[in-house]
């Protein structure tokens, strides 16, 4: 019995290091394709700002959100594993606020989606204010329960 309990135990230790494992090499994958596509971004920017001809804006400025979405999406990936493998969730939020900035930048055409769009960055930026507010270390149970006594 000793020894399938030791058995089940060295499994929990070595199954969540198997899946880091896996994590982390799949979010170094996806940086090195998004650094790719940040690259290409910067490529077709130039192109459009040194081509001859009628400038579109709206393309110019939808092209620079993209690249700055690729370049939280990157900045995220450098956070995990700087602080040890936690996502901290303001970046999905900046990712969220530039990612909503372009679509109403680029698809303006109905004024009820722009508005959607609108409330939608007033949510994550009531979001972002509170998760700045809060404090970042919870109390633990030791410490609320020795303040109280």
């Amino acid at each position: 019995m000793e020894h399938k309990l030791a058995k089940v135990n060295s499994m929990k230790k070595v199954i969540p290091q198997i899946l880091q494992i896996v994590l982390n090499v799949g979010l170094t994958i996806l940086a090195i394709v998004l650094s790719a596509l940040l690259i290409i971004e910067i490529v077709e920017f130039i192109k459009i700002l040194f081509s001859s001809g009628k400038k579109d804006y709206k393309l110019i400025l939808a092209n620079i959100l993209i690249f700055f979405i690729y370049f939280e999406f990157i900045t995220m990936i450098v956070k995990y594993f700087k602080e040890d493998y936690h996502f901290p969730l303001r970046y999905f939020m900046y990712i969220g606020i530039t990612a909503m900035i372009r679509l109403i930048i680029v698809e303006h055409d109905h004024p009820m989606d722009t508005l959607i769009f609108s409330l939608v960055i007033l949510v994550l930026i009531i979001g972002y204010y509170i998760i700045n507010i809060t404090p970042r270390e919870r109390p633990t149970v030791k410490k609320v329960m020795s303040n109280t006594d």
